[in-house]
């Protein structure tokens, strides 16, 4: 016997309906998702990842709340490319929100009364490497960090869609790796430097020696964001061509319809 379909819920205009926002919510999930571990990590560690190239040391490090990143670029490609750019914006929008809400939850968090231990001045006391307790450590550097997150976040995010239906629009659908690397590629640029400018000279939280020149140290850590992320974007290719078909016929939308709607929408003014 077929297994009998499943009833639809009342908002649910259909199975096809449904399955089309499942995906949404799935993509959405994943991107808010990552971008609150990246402001909970943040610059709480720094990874280096230097290597030895023909003899030369080449300094590599990575903020351990870069590591999520990219995944958020690739939700909001697919969320771009399938459900168009007002949704992709909505998202974005919505990880602001997000963002606010974390540092929310962290300064309630420190504002309430607590079982940690106060100095005389009725400060939490410090142990004796001069360290908080743990929540305070993760607190004061998610604060340290949050303006520039949130500056650089929706820099780099508007940016991503914005530049992504731009090429989009002018192959005409074509050209699928086009939109997918270099949207990616130039708001990684921005957010790589932009949160680390921000971090250093507004939040002065990055690990920076005072001993040696200060823009090669800082642009070291844009330079290693950077090239994390751009072979992030590179190595998403595959897997956002194998997506983008799979998912066409499983949502039976054809991305390359927007491009066309577009031309619908212009086309009755031009031939006034």
């Amino acid at each position: 016997m077929p297994k009998p379909t499943p009833a639809l819920h009342p908002i649910e205009a259909s199975h096809l309906h449904a399955r089309r926002e499942r995906v949404f919510l799935v993509l959405s999930g994943l991107f808010l998702g990552s971008l609150t571990l990246l402001n909970v990590l943040g610059i709480t560690r720094f990874i280096d990842l230097s290597f030895t190239l023909w003899g030369t040391k080449v300094p590599f490090v990575l903020a351990v709340g870069v590591l999520p990143y990219p995944l958020t670029f690739l939700c909001t490609d697919f969320i771009s490319e399938f459900y168009g750019q007002k949704r992709a914006n909505a998202v974005v929008w919505m990880g602001l929100l997000l963002n606010l809400w974390v540092v929310a939850v962290l300064w309630l968090g420190g504002a309430l009364p607590g079982y940690e231990q106060l100095d005389p001045s009725g400060e939490i006391a410090r142990d004796a490497a001069g360290r908080l307790p743990v929540f305070f450590e993760v607190r004061e550097l998610a604060f340290g960090a949050v303006a520039a997150s949130m500056l650089a976040y929706m820099a780099a995010q508007f940016c991503d869609v914005y530049v992504f239906h731009f090429w989009k629009r002018l192959t005409r659908g074509k050209h699928l790796w086009l939109r997918n690397n270099g949207s990616t590629m130039v708001s990684q640029l921005v957010d790589s430097s932009a949160v680390i400018l921000i971090t250093h000279f507004y939040a002065h939280a990055l690990p920076v020696k005072d001993d040696l020149p200060l823009w090669p140290q800082l642009f070291t850590f844009i330079a290693s964001g950077y090239l994390f992320k751009f072979a992030a974007a590179a190595l998403d290719t595959g897997p956002f061509y194998l997506g983008v078909r799979w998912l066409s016929g499983y949502l039976g939308i054809d991305p390359t319809a927007e491009h066309d709607a577009d031309a619908e929408a212009v086309a009755p003014s031009d031939a006034a």
